[in-house]
C-alpha cells in the first residue's frame, strides 16, 4: 500500500477510524548548482528562485532543501570562492542545506565562513572535527513541525569527499550506514515522516531505499535526474544546476482510530518542471546581471591564438592525453622550472572544444580551471612518481577525475592490466624513469594533499608551497600571453595498451 503506515497493517484494518484529516506537503530537492546563468534556456539561480517561491506560495507546507555542492566549481567562484551562489540563495533561503564534496574545494574554512553567511541552516550527521567533535554551526537531523506532523530531514554528506575535495582534517563517516541509522532513530523518536536529503551517488542511493527507513529520498551528486517510487520510498535525483525539477506533492492523511491511535498514510505524486518554461525571478535577474557584468570586464580579454583545435570535453580529459591537459600542464612545467607536470583531468571542468584560429581569453582558462588550485613543486624520486601514475589510471574505466594529464614525460598504460600494475615505458626527458633519482615534479595543491587518490605525491622536499605559489589558473594564461600563438597538440605523451 502507499506510503504503508508506521502501524501494524493489521490493526489499521481493523480498527474504524474515529476522525481523519488530509494534508498536502510539498518537497523540492535541489543539488549541484553552479552556474549562476542559465544555459539554452534552462536552468540557472534566478530560474530556481522563481520556482521555489511559486511553491511556497502555492503551498504555505512546503520544504525546500539542497542536497550539495554550490560553492565550486564555476567561473564566478574562482573569483569569489564560491560567494555568489550563497548571495542567491539567500534571496530564496533553503529550510535545509546539506554540505558536498565541492563545498570543500577552497577548504574546511572557506565553507565555514560561507557556511556563516548564509540565511538558512547546513547540517550533515556524519561530518565531524578530526576528534569526533561536532562542528560549530553544522547541524544534524532536523524534525520539523508542520500541518501536524513532524517530519524528520535526515542530512547526509558524501563519505568520499576527502578522496575528491580539500576537506582538511575533517572527517566523514560512512553515508549509507549513518543515513540509514538516524532514519530508523528518526521513527523510533516519534516522526510521521522521514526525508534523507543525501549527496551521494546511485549506488548508495539504491541502499537506501532498499532500507525502506525512508519515507523520500532527495539526492544529488550524479549530475542525472530520475524519480521512483517502489511503495515505500520516493525517490528523486535532483539534476544539474536546477536544470529539471520535481516537487513531490504528498496528500497525507492522519487518521484517529478508535482505541486512540494516530495513524499516517501518504501517497506521491511528482510534477516535473523543466525551467526552460519558467520565468526567471526579477530580483534574482538583477543579481546576475550585475555579476556579469563584473565579470565581463575581467575575464573578456583576449592573451593569446590557437594554431591548432584543442578538447577538454570530460571523457577526452578523464582516459587519454588531451591537447587541453597538455597546454594546462605544459604550463605548470614551464612557470616553474620543474621537470615533470601532472595534473589530474578531473580538474579540467571546461567539457568543450576549441576551433583553430579560436581567440583565447581569460574566461576560457577559468573556465577550465575554476577550482582556485596553486601551483606547487615538489621534489619526489621516480619510484614515488610511478605510484602516482598507477594511482592515475588506477580507475579509467570509471572516467574517474584522477586520470593524469603530464608534461615532461610519458607512459603507456593497459586499463584490462590488474590496477596498480598498468602503467608502463615511462620516459622523462627522453631517458627512461629511474626509480632513486630525484625529480622536481610540478602539481596542484589538491592532489599533492592526496586528493583522487594521490598520497604517492606526499613527503617530498616541498620547493613551492602553495600559498606563495601561484594559481594554476595563472600560470596557464601567463604561459598562453607568453606564446601568444599556441600551437599544442597530442603527441603520443599517453600511450593506450591492448587496444
Amino acid at each position: 500500500m502507499p506510503g504503508i503506515s508506521r502501524l501494524a497493517v493489521l490493526a489499521a484494518l481493523l480498527a474504524a477510524p474515529a476522525g481523519a484529516e488530509t494534508v498536502k506537503l510539498t518537497l523540492l530537492g535541489v543539488g549541484d548548482v553552479y552556474n549562476f546563468e542559465e544555459e539554452d534556456g534552462r536552468g540557472g539561480f534566478a530560474r530556481l528562485n522563481a520556482v521555489a517561491r511559486a511553491e511556497r506560495a502555492a503551498n504555505p507546507n512546503t520544504l525546500y532543501v539542497f542536497n550539495g555542492d554550490m560553492l565550486s566549481p564555476s567561473l564566478a567562484s574562482g573569483f569569489d570562492k564560491g560567494q555568489n551562489t550563497i548571495d542567491f540563495t539567500n534571496l530564496v533561503p533553503f529550510d535545509l542545506a546539506v554540505p558536498g564534496n565541492h563545498e570543500f574545494d577552497f577548504g574546511p574554512e572557506n565553507f565555514f565562513e560561507k557556511m556563516k553567511a548564509s540565511k538558512y541552516p547546513w547540517a550533515a550527521i556524519n561530518i565531524t572535527n578530526a576528534d569526533g567533535s561536532p562542528i560549530e554551526g553544522l547541524g544534524g537531523v532536523m524534525m520539523k513541525e508542520m500541518a501536524g506532523l513532524k517530519i524528520a530531514l535526515i542530512p547526509v554528506a558524501q563519505d568520499t569527499s576527502p578522496e575528491v575535495s580539500s576537506t582538511g582534517s575533517l572527517k566523514f563517516l560512512p553515508t549509507v550506514e549513518m543515513g540509514i541509522a538516524a532514519a530508523e532513530k528518526a521513527i523510533e523518536d516519534g516522526a510521521d515522516l522521514v526525508v534523507g536529503v543525501v549527496q551521494t551517488n546511485m549506488a548508495n542511493d539504491r541502499e537506501l531505499i532498499a532500507s525502506h527507513a525512508f519515507d523520500v529520498i532527495l539526492s544529488g551528486d550524479d549530475h542525472s535526474y530520475a524519480t521512483a517510487y517502489d511503495g515505500v520510498t520516493a525517490y528523486v535525483e535532483t539534476s544539474v544546476d536546477g536544470q529539471l525539477l520535481t516537487p513531490i506533492d504528498l496528500t497525507v492523511e492522519i487518521t484517529m482510530t478508535e482505541d486512540g491511535k494516530r495513524e499516517i498514510s501518504w501517497t506521491p505524486a511528482f510534477r516535473f518542471i523543466d525551467t526552460a518554461t519558467v520565468t526567471p525571478d526579477p530580483e534574482s535577474v538583477a543579481m546576475a546581471d550585475a555579476l556579469r557584468a563584473t565579470l565581463d570586464a575581467n575575464l573578456n580579454v583576449e592573451i593569446g591564438t590557437l594554431e591548432s583545435p584543442m578538447d577538454s570535453r570530460r571523457n577526452v580529459v578523464r582516459t587519454e592525453e588531451s591537447a587541453m591537459g597538455n597546454l594546462i600542464a605544459d604550463a605548470m612545467r614551464d612557470m616553474t622550472g620543474a621537470d615533470i607536470a601532472i595534473m589530474n583531468g578531473g580538474g579540467i571542468r571546461g567539457d568543450t572544444t576549441y576551433d583553430a584560429g579560436k581567440k583565447l581569453t581569460r574566461r576560457d582558462i577559468l573556465t577550465e580551471l575554476p577550482f582556485g588550485n596553486t601551483t606547487v613543486v615538489t621534489e619526489l624520486p621516480g619510484s614515488q612518481i610511478l605510484l602516482a601514475l598507477e594511482n592515475g589510471v588506477s580507475r579509467v574505466e570509471d572516467g574517474a577525475g584522477r586520470f593524469p594529464q603530464v608534461s615532461g614525460l610519458s607512459f603507456a598504460f593497459d586499463a584490462s592490466a590488474a590496477a596498480g600494475s598498468r602503467v608502463s615505458e615511462v620516459m622523462v626527458g627522453g631517458a627512461a624513469l629511474e626509480a632513486d633519482k630525484l625529480y622536481k615534479v610540478a602539481v596542484n595543491d589538491f592532489i599533492l594533499g592526496g586528493g583522487d587518490g594521490y598520497d604517492a605525491l606526499g613527503g617530498g622536499r616541498i620547493i613551492t608551497d602553495g600559498p606563495t605559489g601561484q594559481l594554476v589558473a595563472n600560470d596557464v594564461m601567463a604561459y598562453v600571453e607568453k606564446l601568444g600563438t599556441v600551437n599544442v597538440a597530442v603527441e603520443g605523451r599517453i600511450k593506450k595498451l591492448g587496444q
